[in-house]
């Protein structure tokens, strides 16, 4: 098999997990797919194929002391393109499955979140931060009111 079609395939495997989590989110197998570390581990395999081809004694010294022209040049080949896109791949959906269970514990909106960590991971996990802040001050203000004293007049 080729890179592109490695690279291809691996935008594919992800889409259904990225689907279940903000489509389905409450559905029995959305709970059991997303509870597997078998995704994360079949795209970390395809990580190591693609790193394993990359490294060499050149570019492990770049990369342990790495400047941003290092990594440009790094990054213009197309194995290391693939290897650095796995690991966005990777990294993005463990983000957004955090994300999932976080919200099925706490009962906090997640959908508008993991849709963030599909395009943009660092962006879905702020989004889920401040979403579950907001949602515990929420919390934390209806149940002031509900414990307070109501006022009455004698």
């Amino acid at each position: 098999m080729s890179i592109t079609q490695l690279f291809d395939g691996a935008n594919l495997f992800v889409l259904p997990f990225w689907a279940l989590m903000i489509f389905l989110p409450n559905w029995g197998l959305t709970r059991k797919v997303m509870g597997s570390y078998l995704p994360f581990v079949a795209l970390a395999a395809l990580y190591i194929y693609f790193i394993a081809g990359t490294l060499n004694e050149e570019t492990a010294q770049a990369l342990a002391n790495p400047t941003l022209a290092d990594i440009a040049r790094f990054f213009g080949d197309e194995r290391a393109a693939a290897t650095g896109w796995v690991h966005f791949l990777v990294m993005d959906l463990f983000v957004g499955r955090w994300v999932y269970w976080e919200g099925q514990r706490t009962g906090v909106w997640t959908i508008h979140s993991i849709a963030l960590c599909l395009f943009a991971g660092p962006l879905g996990l702020l989004s889920h931060i401040g979403t579950a802040a907001i949602a515990q001050r929420l919390d934390k203000g209806e149940a002031a009111s509900e414990t307070a004293p109501s006022e009455s007049t004698p």
